[in-house]
Parts: structure tokens; C-alpha cells; sequence
């Protein structure tokens, strides 16, 4: 990057302060009306989109419409729906000062000002425009810097956001390590990052330099539990669609399930399977790509370390980054793909008789940012999800709470910090001000 470039970046990042500084993002009428121009733009997009998707990360049309694009429109629609009710201030309860006089008091929420959004790879529509969103709605404005790994879907989201926005209003930044470095050398007023916890530590001592606010959505080793009296044929089917949807690259994947002991092999065969009626052939090159051949010689390495421990798929082909659903069994915490979130198409299998001991396991490693248990048992689940932390949680089923867009989705310690979709984007995009009148 030289010079003239970098001082390109500082010019936007200026005008941006200085649109922002002219109360021009202020009035709800003007959010809604560049939300609902950024919606005819973005649909206007779908076809490029969705062969942007196929080329980088080899999403069908079907999954790229359903998982990135839809999910975008539906919030949009969302949040243009309920915008005015959110930004009223709200009226706090009347008392009485020592005086004797009446005190009214209210919460108002302010824009914070200049945003800056890091989107990430493996859904880098969805996971960039979504926080766009949020942080458009409460008055801001935003820098986006689409991720690097996905050169062709980032030419796209740069073409969407000109077209629909001014640039002191938003603007994308193309680039990698030296772009994003200066980026958050920067004051901006928030900081949206999603993407690894390595990578998320560094925004985080940026922004703590600076004390500026942020939101990290990172990710982490999610668990899966499936207790004896689970429905094994429901459990297959949705854990399938959490695991293997974009070639595993998900950040609330299911990356390993404890099974218990009596119903291991079963689940296996049922697995086993239900792949096989998916993918008749084999899946290798239907359920996506893996962003890198980097990232494939990594997911490798797992199956390397542990050949007899795969017990279905395992194939891959690191020319053209694809990678076969695989599972493998007999796993224990010593395996390397146990080490460390897998985002990958490969799924462990742990065994329990005691859930005592799976729920000490988790605990005494890193809060992950979802966990999924199955069971027909409601007071079995709800126990195992007291006694644990994660982000999110769902019974029997996986990852359909990341498009519920009146829940708030978020990771916790090392998994994240930090809420948003619906109207907890506008929350966390929006600065709480408590304001008081002594009559």
C-alpha cells in the first residue's frame, strides 16, 4: 500500500467525520429511506452475488440465496419494520426529588458515529451486511472491509455499497494485514469485528489503545451432546444441515458431538446413511469449498494424525479446495482435531455414560459460542444447559437461531462479546443516554 493509497483511506475515514458531525444521519425518515434504497440494490445484486459465492467458496445457488442473501433481506425488512419504535426515547418511571420537586427522566439512544465493520470469509454477505445494518439504523456511518479470502464476492459488496450509499455515508476498503492496521489506527467511534479469536485480539488492543467500543464475534469449539433417549433420525437430519452447510465453515458448526456410550453406533450408521442418500456419489465437491488450500492441508493434518479414527469420507483435493464430509470416532481430547475449533467438514465423535463428566469437560475449556443438546427429555436439557455457558443454545436443532432476527446472537469470553441482529443491532450500534428534568 503507498502513500496515495493510504492517504485515500484517512480522506474517506475524514469525510466520513465530517458527514456525521453534520447531523445528516440523525432523522429516522433519512435512515429509512438509504435502508430501503441499500434493499432494491442489494436484491438487485442476487445473480452476482450468488456466482461470486460458487467461485470463492463454492456455495450453490440454493444455499447462497437461503444462507446469506435471504437472511439479509429478512432482517432489513425487520428492522425497517420496527425502526421508529426503537429510536423513540423511552420514559423512565416519575419520583420525587428531596426538594419535593418532580423529576421525569427517559433514555435516548444516540449514534455513536464512524463505524468499522470487518466481514469475515465464510459468509461474507450475511456477516458483513448484517452489522451494516445495524449500525446504518442507529445513525452512523460505516467503513466495511470485506475479507480478503473472498476477492470475488468483495468486488461485489464494493459495487453494492456505491451504488447505494455516498461515500461519506459508506464506503468499502478493499485490502488484508497492512489495510486493516492502519484502519484501526484510526479513531472511529465503534468497532464491529467478526472473524478468529487470534485475529480478534489484535482489534482489541487497538481499540483499547483508543478506548473505543466494540463488538467481537469470534467462535470457538461448540458442543453437541446427544443423550440416549434422543430421536436419533430427527438428530441426524438437523445435525447434518448445522454441520456440513458450507463445507463446515460456520462459526456455531457443530464441531464435536458426546454421544452417549448405548447409541453410538447406531447414530454412526444412521449418519452413515443419511450422507449416503444426500450425496449418493460422494460429497466431495457438493457441500462447498474450503476458503484456501492452506486451510485444506490444515484439515488434513487432523485426519493424517488419526487415520484409523475415520470412519466416513476423509477424501479431499487441494487443487480445488474440495473437502468431503468426514467423520471420525473413538476421539479423545489428545487428538489434534480436538485442539482447536475445526472449521471444517470433519466431525468427532466422544462417547459418555456420565453426563457429569461431559459438562466438567466443557467447562473447564473455553466458552464456545453455541452448544446444541439433543434429547427428548426437556428437564435433561434445560439441566445441561444450566450447568454450562455458551453464547446461544439450542434443543434439537443447530444453528436455526443465527437467522431469528428478535433474538439477540452472540459469543461470550472467548467465544465474543457483545449482542446484535433486529433490535439489538440498533441497541448495540446506539449509545444509551439516561436524561433527567428536575422540575
Amino acid at each position: 500500500m503507498d502513500s496515495d493509497q493510504q492517504q485515500q483511506i484517512i480522506q474517506i475515514f475524514q469525510n466520513q467525520k465530517k458527514f456525521f458531525k453534520s447531523r445528516q444521519t440523525q432523522p429516522v425518515s433519512f435512515r429509512i429511506k438509504q435502508l430501503e434504497n441499500f434493499k432494491k440494490v442489494f436484491t438487485e445484486h442476487t445473480d452476482a452475488l450468488c456466482e461470486a459465492l460458487f467461485t470463492d467458496l463454492g456455495k450453490n445457488r440454493k444455499e447462497a440465496e437461503y444462507a446469506e442473501i435471504k437472511l439479509v433481506v429478512d432482517e432489513l425488512d425487520y428492522c425497517l419494520a420496527h425502526l421508529e419504535s426503537w429510536a423513540e426515547p423511552v420514559q423512565m418511571p416519575a419520583i420525587t426529588h428531596s426538594s419535593g420537586k418532580e423529576m421525569l427522566s427517559k433514555v435516548t439512544f444516540q449514534p455513536y458515529g464512524v463505524t468499522y465493520i470487518v466481514g469475515p470469509f465464510n459468509y461474507p454477505v450475511q456477516l458483513t451486511f448484517s452489522p451494516l445494518v445495524g449500525a446504518l439504523m442507529a445513525g452512523n456511518t460505516a467503513i466495511i472491509k470485506p475479507s480478503e479470502n473472498t476477492p470475488n464476492v468483495a468486488d461485489v459488496i464494493e459495487k453494492i455499497v456505491k451504488e447505494a450509499f455516498s461515500p461519506e455515508h459508506a464506503s468499502v476498503i478493499q485490502g488484508a494485514v497492512e489495510e486493516n492496521t492502519l484502519l484501526l489506527s484510526l479513531d472511529f467511534d465503534y468497532i464491529f469485528f467478526t472473524g478468529s479469536p487470534n485475529v480478534g485480539k489484535i482489534v482489541m488492543k487497538a481499540a483499547a489503545e483508543k478506548l473505543i467500543p466494540l463488538t467481537l464475534e469470534l467462535g470457538g469449539k461448540s458442543p453437541t451432546i446427544v443423550h440416549k433417549d434422543a430421536d436419533l433420525d430427527k438428530t441426524v437430519e438437523r445435525i447434518t444441515r448445522g454441520k456440513w452447510m458450507n463445507c463446515g465453515q460456520t462459526c456455531v458448526a457443530p464441531d464435536y458431538i458426546y454421544v452417549h456410550e448405548s447409541i453410538k453406533d447406531e447414530l454412526i450408521q444412521k449418519f452413515k446413511a443419511y450422507l449416503d442418500t444426500m450425496y449418493p456419489d460422494t460429497s466431495l465437491g457438493k457441500i462447498g469449498k474450503i476458503v484456501s488450500q492452506q486451510q485444506v492441508q490444515k484439515l488434513a493434518g487432523y485426519l493424517n494424525a488419526a487415520e484409523d479414527k475415520v470412519v466416513y469420507g476423509g477424501n479431499y483435493d487441494i487443487g480445488t479446495r474440495n473437502f468431503e464430509a468426514t467423520m471420525m470416532d473413538n476421539v479423545t481430547w489428545d487428538d489434534a482435531v480436538m485442539q482447536q475449533e475445526i472449521f471444517g467438514p470433519i466431525l468427532p465423535f466422544l462417547t459418555y455414560t456420565d453426563i457429569d463428566v461431559v459438562l466438567e469437560e466443557i467447562n473447564s475449556r473455553p466458552k464456545p459460542l453455541a452448544l446444541y443438546v439433543f434429547s427428548e427429555d426437556i428437564d435433561f436439557a434445560n439441566d445441561v444447559l444450566d450447568r454450562t455457558t455458551s453464547g446461544d443454545a439450542e434443543i434439537n436443532s443447530t444453528l436455526i437461531h443465527v437467522g431469528v432476527h428478535f433474538l439477540p446472537f452472540g459469543g461470550v469470553g472467548t467465544s465474543g462479546m457483545g449482542k446484535y441482529h433486529g433490535k439489538y443491532s440498533f441497541e448495540t450500534f446506539s449509545h444509551s443516554r439516561s436524561v433527567l428534568e428536575l422540575k
